[in-house]
This record gives C-alpha cells, sequence and structure tokens, in this order.
C-alpha cells in the first residue's frame, strides 16, 4: 500500500528532532454546498532540525517513530 504524502505549513519547532505541521483541507459541504476549510496538526520527524516556523513541507507516513509521532519530513515545498 503507498505512503501518504501530505503538504502543509510547520506551526512549532520547539520539540527536539520534531515539528508540528498544520494540514488544510477544502471541500464541498454536502447541504450548503459552500467551500469549507478544515485542518489537522501532526507532529513530523525533522531529523537535523532544520524547519522553520512557516516553512511549507511534504511530510510522509512512516513506521511509529513516538507515542503521537508518525510522519517524517521529505521535502521543503518552495513558497508560491
Amino acid at each position: 500500500m503507498p505512503k501518504r504524502v501530505l503538504q502543509g505549513t510547520v506551526v512549532s519547532d520547539k520539540g527536539d528532532k520534531t515539528i508540528v505541521v498544520r494540514v488544510e483541507r477544502r471541500f464541498a459541504h454536502p447541504l450548503l454546498k459552500k467551500t469549507v476549510r478544515r485542518s489537522k496538526r501532526y507532529k513530523a520527524h525533522d531529523e537535523n532540525n532544520a524547519f522553520k516556523v512557516g516553512d511549507k513541507v511534504s511530510i510522509e507516513e512512516t513506521r511509529p517513530i513516538s507515542k503521537d509521532k508518525s510522519w517524517i519530513v521529505v521535502t521543503e515545498n518552495q513558497a508560491q
């Protein structure tokens, strides 16, 4: 089964080798037919502490690294 890859923005880099990434998804509300934005925060492994708050990154699903960290950073996205 392929691993999921998500794009998001770093919202915290206070943990050692850990960043928190906010991933936003947009979808049409089933009843109101209006576009709705929902976001979720994922903890991701950042081996070199290379990423800072505000960076756009891609994260990939992996084996559990800690109790609530099951994602790793794969690349930094270029800002649009």
